[in-house]
């Protein structure tokens, strides 16, 4: 015989819903204050009553949360307030209805549980709300005291269903007396009061510390930063913690000093970041500069983990990843917090400690997902990875302070996890959204943060080489020999510091026709590109007129003369770029002649011209009114110092939305200017740019460009600096001037 069985759950479901669901009394309070903020209060107060000194716990102690909200109506607190996982918040929002009706903010809950976190903090419970705009106030009492830990009948021998609990309820109309809740005129006279008795767990100062730290921390500690363009909220809301009637302040100053190291002190500022789930790309600013990043990017597409976690995924999507978490805000704020940083960067005891309390942080419309940023939990398994992968391919967890931002409208599929811990990890939307995060992450410590460490190392080398570091140690070790009695030692000495000037003199002249063949390699890489292009072109095309010839077939005369003369500019090309450059080989160089510069960036501007119209990037040519810019010097000079800042240019304007490059002629002052609107010239870098062997590119760079453009320059009375802060710089990122005026001795 078949019949029908309901379920029914024991009273044990309010201890797993509140003392082993919640994991701390932080969140409980925490999820209590989120009730408040969907009830659109203003102010919340939570207050500890009762506590001793040292915050023992006594008969008479209490937690009260105390909210300014729209309370709540019999209606709710009957149908909804006592029933666990109410649907009421959830259908509102897949209606479309996910926006409190006084102040607009985002309803945070959904899941209809968050309210039995008090159960987390004490065993007797009342609650009494006014609801605005009534005239009374009820009372909700659960005296959970009165029953075993377990929830067992009374001989001990059965447990207790959930609707075996009593919970009180009364109404009581509202008198001219001063009210249980909200003495303040500006509470309005609706809300609701949580009093909490009966306390669990221990209490002390530092852990009132922590909640109250968490509360400072329950909106972005970023600003304005964090917030979205879905969050149209203009309203305050603040929590207050009272010991008794004592407002308690622990004093939040980590703030201030929080963002000025954000501001000036990280190496790598991300900001502005926003993924692009549609299109698969990354768009930020990097030190304020705009970049954009697409994930099938060898850069990003080529990291093992992403290989890993995506490519069986791209194949079967025939090409794309096609993410299922959405689009996501965010900003990253990158450290250096090796003993040998810049001293730009460089942070002491104090600030290292403060950024190691704060992680990445992640806010769902505008408010935290708890615990992401504290500093004990690594939601983005980056310790993992450092332990497991590579640690040098990885940022460590200190050393990166950030945010990411989701919403509920764009991203549904990711999901808090019931016990408040996160995101829940079903499917692939959660998977997606940590991928994609840390595999942007190690993309910025393989290339921007590399650069910048391998820039540091090149700089020591070069402060070495300027303060003569080897002479010095050679003068010290003679001056010792000289003070003692040892004339065999004294003897080594000098034969050691003569071998070496022999040798230093030796290399500095290899060095000096190294620059020469330097310049032209550096030269060759770029015009080779295009002779190599355009004579592919050129044999495909004769191999399919030897082909058609040899198989007899009938060929138009016109088609051959058409395809001949094709064959013939693709040679006149290669020829003109080759032309171009001959100027630069040793065997080719003429004497000093007048050279007008326009006629050498014009030759110039052909041979870049591909890679100019394949990155996008804009070049503008200007000539100052008055006379043309004519220089008596040599080809080979003009040529070089082209090539190489063409060079540059291209390779910085790599990563931006709008690239372009203005040349600015000025013959009037016998000089020129060549600009571009890239990331620029960091500060800590510019004593070094024309130096030897040092470049900001870091592995992908040589180190000579610049050095062999002064060198050459200087040697034909002229010169190239770097405008920093002129009213002659015409575009944002780097400015370079080229003065031709004959330096007097």
């Amino acid at each position: 015989m078949a019949e029908i069985l309901k379920i029914q759950p024991y009273a044990r479901l309010l201890t797993m819903l509140g003392e082993q669901l919640i994991k701390n009394e932080r969140i409980a309070l925490i999820e209590l204050i989120k009730n408040s903020y969907d009830a659109d209060a203003t102010k919340v107060d939570v207050i500890f009553q009762h506590f001793g000194d040292n915050w023992e716990i006594t008969s008479d102690s209490r937690i009260i949360i105390e909210d300014t909200g729209t309370g709540m109506t019999e209606e709710v607190i009957k149908n909804h307030w006592l029933n666990p996982a109410t649907p009421i918040k959830k259908l509102d929002k897949d209606k479309g209805r996910n926006r409190t009706k006084v102040h607009n903010r985002i309803i945070q809950g959904e899941k209809g549980i968050g309210r039995f976190a008090m159960l987390k903090l004490g065993r007797k419970i009342t609650v009494v709300t006014r609801p605005i705009g009534g005239d009374q106030e009820f009372h909700v009492t659960y005296d959970l005291s009165r029953y075993s830990d377990d929830f067992l009948s009374d001989t001990g021998d059965e447990g207790l269903f959930l609707d075996d609990i009593d919970v009180l309820f009364e109404c009581r109309n509202i008198t001219p007396q001063p009210a249980h809740i909200n003495q303040d005129d500006e509470m309005d006279g609706h809300g609701t009061r949580i009093i909490i008795e009966d306390i669990k767990g221990v209490w002390s100062e530092n852990k009132v510390k922590y909640v109250y730290e968490d509360i400072s921390k329950l909106s972005s500690i970023f600003g304005e930063t964090v917030n979205l363009d879905t969050i149209k909220t203009e309203d305050s809301f603040t929590v207050t913690i009272l010991k008794d009637d004592k407002v308690i302040e622990f004093g939040v100053a980590y703030e201030t000093r929080l963002i000025d190291l954000l501001t000036d002190s990280a190496v790598l500022r991300i900001e502005n970041g926003i993924f692009d789930s549609e299109h698969e790309k990354f768009t930020y600013t990097e030190n304020g500069v705009m970049k954009e990043l697409a994930i099938s990017d060898p850069k990003i597409s080529g990291l093992r983990l992403f290989r890993d976690r995506f490519e069986q995924r791209i194949k079967e999507g025939g090409g794309t990843l096609k993410p299922e978490c959405g689009p996501f805000s965010f900003g990253f704020y990158i450290f250096d917090f090796s003993s040998d940083a810049s001293p730009k960067f460089k942070l002491d005891r104090n600030d290292k400690d403060l950024l190691k309390s704060h992680r990445i942080y992640l806010y769902r419309d505008g408010i935290r997902v708890y615990p992401y940023g504290d500093p004990d939990d690594d939601w983005l398994q980056i310790d993992v990875l450092r332990g497991t992968v590579s640690a040098g391919s990885y940022f460590s967890n200190d050393q990166v302070v950030g945010y990411i931002n989701i919403t509920n409208e764009k991203n549904p599929k990711l999901k808090d996890k019931t016990n408040r811990e996160g995101l829940i990890e079903e499917g692939n939307a959660t998977h997606d959204f940590i991928g994609l995060i840390i595999s942007f992450l190690a993309y910025l410590r393989n290339n921007q943060y590399a650069q910048y460490r391998i820039s540091l190392e090149k700089k020591k080398e070069q402060k070495a080489i300027q303060r003569q570091e080897v002479e010095r140690y050679f003068e010290e070790l003679r001056i010792l020999s000289d003070g003692l009695d040892n004339p065999q030692l004294k003897n080594a000495v000098t034969t050691t510091v003569s071998a070496y000037k022999r040798e230093r003199d030796f290399l500095q002249r290899r060095v000096d026709i190294t620059e020469t063949l330097a310049g032209v390699g550096l030269t060759l890489e770029t015009t080779t590109h295009d002779v190599l292009a355009m004579s592919k072109r050129v044999t495909a095309n004769i191999d399919a007129l030897i082909k058609t010839l040899a198989r007899g077939y009938a060929y138009d005369m016109n088609a051959l003369v058409e395809d001949l003369t094709s064959i013939r500019g693709s040679i006149g090309f290669m020829t003109d770029q080759l032309r171009t450059i001959q100027p630069l080989f040793a065997s080719s160089r003429q004497r000093k002649k007048v050279i007008r510069i326009k006629d050498e960036v014009e030759k110039i501007s052909k041979v870049y011209s591909g890679i100019l119209e394949d990155k996008n990037i804009k070049l503008t040519t200007i000539e100052v009114p008055g006379s043309p810019l004519a220089v008596r010097t040599t080809i080979a000079v003009v040529l070089q110092v082209l090539l190489n800042l063409f060079d540059n240019a291209i390779y910085w304007l790599e990563d931006h939305t709008e690239k372009e490059i203005k040349i600015v002629l000025d013959g009037d002052h016998n000089r020129f200017i060549f600009a571009d609107n890239g990331p620029g010239i960091r500060e800590d870098d510019m004593e070094y740019i024309f130096e030897a062997f040092y470049s900001g590119k870091g592995e992908e760079g040589r180190g000579l460009g610049l050095y062999i453009a002064r060198q050459l320059l200087e040697k034909n009375d002229a010169s190239i600096d770097l405008l920093i802060h002129s009213p002659d710089k015409v575009l944002p990122g780097a400015n370079f001037v080229i003065d031709f005026s004959v330096k007097e001795e």
